[in-house]
């Protein structure tokens, strides 16, 4: 059996579930999914550049970056 054909039967499946739900839940269905369809397709949030205000901080000192990652690899094995 091809995909196409077990799509359309997964699809068909769904379909027929649906139109066993009462009107009411029809409607929270459809709801839900076009909420998912525009979480989906939506475009990426435009970021504000102050968003980024202290990521890699560390970057404007003078702290060397293999001593940086050192200290951090420390602050882990402290919390474990």
């Amino acid at each position: 059996m091809s995909d196409r054909t077990v799509e359309q039967n997964q699809l068909d499946r769904v379909l027929a579930e649906a139109l066993r739900l009462s009107m009411l839940d029809k409607v929270r269905l459809m709801e839900r999914l076009a909420a998912n369809l525009e979480t989906e397709i939506a475009p990426p949030k435009a970021r504000s550049i102050l968003e980024f205000e202290g990521i890699a901080a560390h970057l404007a000192d003078d702290e060397d970056p293999q001593e940086h990652l050192r200290r951090l690899r420390d602050e882990w094995d402290d919390r474990t």
